[in-house]
């Protein structure tokens, strides 16, 4: 069985993304937020083969919510949390992703990241043809937080800090349990009712 490089994976992910924000960030301000990416995802996702890649991709939004707004750029900034980011704010991002089609950017983030997302929140989503694929869990981040428009908490309220900048949302939602597929199912239409409400708000001026 091969193994895996991490060192020489990671140092590849820090120079493209160092080639990708160059002129935004610096070299060694990519290869801080790489490495302290993949420690955040290495403590839940460590069994996960795709955690290079998601390390990527992490580090990529962090980077990225860190830049300097640019003043032509006014497309609004969604970040749904629940307690795990495995089940209700992955299914919030996943119908708002669907529904804004670019319009809105969208992030989400657990105050105790799972180590999976939810088998039974891919499921609901599946029968409106969506898929969780490519969802993982992650933390809750300081520079994505305060770049954010709106921070919509889905669940785990007390765990989420409030700081200055972001308008907060909170929505009550039920937390069924895995099996009850007829109560995620609920949970999800509740979901997408209230995604597109915020959509409308966001994207109606």
């Amino acid at each position: 069985m091969s193994t895996v490089d991490t060192p020489a994976l990671l140092a590849a992910t820090t120079k493209d993304l160092a080639d990708r924000f160059d002129g935004v960030h610096s070299a060694d301000t990519v290869a801080r937020y790489v490495a302290d990416s993949y420690v955040a995802l290495h403590r839940t996702a460590f069994g996960d083969s795709r955690l290079p890649e998601l390390t990527k991709r992490f580090a990529a939004d962090r980077l990225t919510a860190l830049a300097p707004a640019d003043d032509a750029d006014r497309t609004p900034s969604v970040l749904f949390i629940c307690i795990h980011n495995a089940g209700r704010s992955q299914t919030a991002a996943a119908l708002m992703d669907h529904h804004a089609d670019g319009a809105v950017r969208v992030h989400s983030a657990g105050s105790q990241p799972a180590a999976t997302v939810s088998k039974s929140a891919a499921a609901v989503l599946a029968e409106r043809g969506l898929t969780l694929d490519d969802a993982y869990s992650k933390p809750i981040t300081a520079e994505i937080l305060t770049s954010a428009d709106v921070v919509v908490i889905a669940g785990g309220g007390e765990a989420v800090p409030r700081l200055p900048g972001p308008r907060y949302e909170t929505w009550d939602l039920p937390h069924p349990p895995g099996d009850d597929l007829d109560g995620i199912s609920a949970v999800r239409d509740e979901i997408d009712t209230r995604v597109q409400a915020l959509l409308n708000q966001l994207t109606t001026h």
